[in-house]
Order: structure tokens, then sequence, then C-alpha cells
């Protein structure tokens, strides 16, 4: 007969059912399954200029109904995350209301778009922090307690804390969604994998203004054996999150 201590640390133990086993080009994370306390949510840029009517991105000409496709997945995902105890964090990208922060050549490159960051717009002043076009969207909201992490340029390491964050909090694996896939969400995860972090991307709890490059921005993830990590479907990580163990 085993003892309540080991009946209790078999309970507590990560199952084999907490990897995603289906993800490409290999069963993620590659040594074992997940534990909670180890793994993060990144969230990346689901902002009204990104993914809301009159924003930036529409602004520039672009459907938006490609960057508002991950909001489903992302929602089921989160859900997921949040009830496994995962650490959860947002991301935002903006620029302080001087504009001190916003390089000459980025500024420049959005105007020839017809949407200069910094100008006013449909949704405020774009990419501006504290302006309606710079807020999360609603149905993605942070909880009390959930981290954001703002940035004024694509990675979400440069000119942040979050790498601290991560390493305070013994943060090792990151399963990375939002927009744009081919942009933020791809300087995100080479950036981390850099730093050691083994990372997921959410095939379609991402997308971007093009689908052709969308795709391509999956299909290099997976060149190499996985060269910055793997990537899979929202429902196969929402399964192996759900396999985690209840917080207490």
């Amino acid at each position: 007969m085993s003892s309540p201590d080991a009946a209790a640390t078999a309970a507590a133990a990560p199952t084999s059912a907490a990897q995603v086993t289906s993800a490409r080009p290999y069963a993620w994370p590659y040594d074992g399954p997940l534990a909670s306390h180890d793994v993060a949510l990144v969230l990346i840029d689901m902002q009204q200029d990104f993914c809301g009517l009159g924003g930036y991105v529409a602004q520039m000409g672009y459907d938006v109904s490609l960057t508002r496709a991950p909001i489903e997945p992302l929602r089921r995902v989160l859900a997921a995350a949040r009830a496994a105890g995962v650490k959860v964090i947002h991301t935002r990208e903006g620029h302080r209301r001087s504009l001190a922060d916003l390089p000459a050549n980025k500024r420049w490159r959005s105007r020839q778009m017809g949407a200069g960051i910094g100008d006013e717009g449909p949704c405020g002043k774009i990419l501006v922090r504290g302006e309606p076009g710079w807020e999360l969207i609603p149905e993605l909201a942070p909880l009390p307690g959930e981290d954001i992490i703002d940035k004024p340029g694509k990675g979400c390491f440069c000119a942040t804390d979050l790498d601290h964050l991560l390493v305070t909090q013994g943060v090792k694996r990151l399963i990375i969604g939002g927009i744009t896939t081919d942009v933020c969400v791809h300087t995100t995860m080479r950036e981390a994998n850099d730093k050691g972090y083994e990372c997921l991307l959410l095939e379609d709890g991402t997308a971007a203004t093009d689908p052709g490059n969308h795709a391509a921005a999956i299909k290099m993830v997976h060149m190499q054996g996985g060269v910055f990590g793997a990537t899979a479907p929202v429902d196969a990580v929402c399964a192996a999150l759900d396999a985690l163990p209840r917080p207490a």
C-alpha cells in the first residue's frame, strides 16, 4: 500500500498527457511534460490598433478580419491556461506620448502607408500609449494580477523587463499567440529562443495581414528540426493544459 505522501506526490506530478504530442516538428516541450509553474502564455499585441475597426491595421488598408481570426481560439487557450494556474502575460506595442521612443524611420514608413504613428486616427493617436487604439481588446482583457508588457518595438524583449519577469518567476517555456505572426510574434519567438526559452507558437492563435506571410512564418519554425521551437493548433494545447493538475 502506498503512503499518503507518495499518493500526494503522484497526484501533484504532471502527467504525460500534459505534453503537446501533435506539435510540429516535435512533441512539445522537447524535454517532457508541462508543469504549470514553468510555462507562460504570452498574448502579443491583441490591441484595437491591430485588430479593431478604425485602428492602425485598418488605416493601412488591410483586412482586419484576418487579424481578428485568432480571437476565439485565444479565448479558449486563455481560459485553459487560467484554469491550470499557468502564468498569463499580455503585451502592447505603443509609444510615449512625447514620441521620444519612436524611431524616425518607423514613423516615416507608417506615414507612407497612410497611418502615421503618433498622428490622429479614428481610434485616437495611432500606437500611442493611453489612446483608445492602444488598448487591449475586451475579448482578451487581462485579469487583475496578470502582467502587461508595454513595448516600443516589435519584439517583446527589446526595451522591456519581460526577461527579468520570466526569470524571476522561474518560467522556462512559452506558449505564444497574438499578432502578427510574421512580425511581432516571430520577432519575440526568435528572441526568446536565443535566450533559451522553449517556445510553442499557436498556429490558429496567431495571424498576419497576409495569409501567405502567416503560412511562411509557421513553416520557418519547422525548419532545421524546429529552429525556433514548435507549433501546434490551439485545441491540442488546450488538451495539454487541461491535463495539468488544478491549482489548490
